[in-house]
């Protein structure tokens, strides 16, 4: 096998990555109903389940800055993947092996979380230190497989169920634990370059007094922040907007959603040569303030419902063109850079759907939480433009 064909499979190996991290995301939430009628656990235990998983994440996107590098990039991508598959399956008999079921799938959470905040910092160095050209299409083609994960984690599941039925969930889930499982195995075997081998990284402090970096923190907050407000409410919204039963509205929100984000990646990836980069985040962020607003101010549901879907196709390029403007500006950040960004991305993850429900709460309606969110595709649009004036 030549180099050349074996950074492809590495490429491979890393889209399959992306689709793991949205098995680790996207799965559990089905299961939730499930979890309450079979342990007998209340929403509030659920809902602590969610905080765990993305806090276990966060913690694991600022510890992992300073572990990576000696680690290793090999090493530390297969654990992730075993600790995902470990979480996965383990939603299956963990909580059987525990005296208190809560307790085992707390534990699952706890380590498909740690592999989940492993894949997210490790996938996008590991891609950009491949010896490929197009390296923002790379980046965004690479980050489209989230989006078709998301999409086919739930159509998949739905018709799982369909056919077998709720009772067989923990196969479920052992099913969808081999992904990562072999996975582990395929990163095992492919050749990795660690990021910027070539030369030698900043060190954190210095890379925290390098003032774009802070730009690009606050890119990643807001991307991550205008595409979550949308997200984990775009169930609610079409459901309360076109009164649909709730596996209707989980395939008109959240699927729409995740799969015109995919579209965006894909079709940056295959124009770029074509489109800058910046003018295509411009751009992005003018039509996510606009699909917002749609959304808001819709005179009804069926262009609020299109609405939100705009808002899918305008994030799509944000978070991976803001790690691909890093990665250029920035180009001996190093692993602690990834790692940092993507914790303000998941900052912004947390930060936006929060923001979007204590508006809904004050306010009773979701137009006014989600009018509220468009502050932060408004913000990401003007560091845009404060990184261009400030790059040279």
């Amino acid at each position: 096998m030549s180099q050349n064909i074996g950074y492809r499979h590495t490429i491979r190996a890393s889209y399959l990555g992306y689709v793991t991290q949205a098995i680790v995301n996207n799965l559990a939430p089905l299961l939730f109903l499930t979890f309450q009628d079979v342990y007998g656990i209340s929403m509030e235990q659920i809902t602590f389940l969610i905080t765990l998983n993305f806090g276990i994440q966060l913690l694991v996107d600022f510890l992992s800055a300073g572990m990576v590098d000696r680690a290793g990039y090999r090493n530390a991508i297969v654990f992730a993947h075993i600790c995902s598959a470990l979480g996965i399956s383990g939603m299956a008999f963990f909580p059987a092996l525990c005296h208190m079921p809560y307790m085992g799938l707390s534990v699952s959470v706890i380590l498909y979380a740690v592999g989940g905040g492993l894949i997210e910092v490790l996938l996008s160095p590991i891609v950009e230190a491949c010896p490929t050209d197009k390296k923002e299409a790379s980046m965004s083609l690479l980050h489209s497989f989230y989006c078709w994960g998301h999409v086919i984690v739930v159509v998949c599941s739905t018709l799982f169920f369909c056919f077998f039925g709720r009772s067989w969930w923990k196969i479920l889930c052992l099913l969808w634990a081999l992904l990562p499982l072999c996975n582990a195995f395929y990163f095992y075997q492919v050749p990795i370059r660690s990021f910027n081998e070539e030369q030698k990284p900043v060190s954190v402090k210095r890379l925290f007094c390098e003032k774009l970096f802070w730009i690009f923190a606050l890119l990643m907050l807001c991307a991550g922040a205008s595409e979550q407000a949308m997200s984990q409410w775009a169930s609610v919204f079409a459901e309360s907007g076109l009164q649909v039963t709730k596996a209707v509205g989980d395939l008109t929100g959240p699927c729409m959603f995740a799969a015109l984000m995919g579209i965006s990646r894909i079709a940056y990836a295959r124009f770029s040569a074509q489109v800058s980069l910046k003018h295509f985040m411009l751009g992005s962020s003018v039509l996510c303030v606009v699909s917002y607003l749609l959304a808001v101010f819709a005179p009804n549901p069926i262009l609020g419902l299109l609405g939100c879907s705009l808002c899918g196709l305008s994030v799509g390029i944000l978070w991976p063109g803001a790690f691909s403007l890093a990665a250029g500006s920035l180009p001996r950040g190093g692993t602690a850079m990834f790692a940092f960004l993507a914790l303000a991305g998941d900052l912004g993850c947390l930060a936006g759907p929060t923001v979007v429900g204590l508006a809904f709460a004050e306010t009773a309606t979701i137009q006014g939480g989600l009018l509220l969110a468009v502050l932060f595709p408004i913000a990401l649009f003007l560091g845009v433009l404060f990184w261009n004036l400030t790059k040279f």
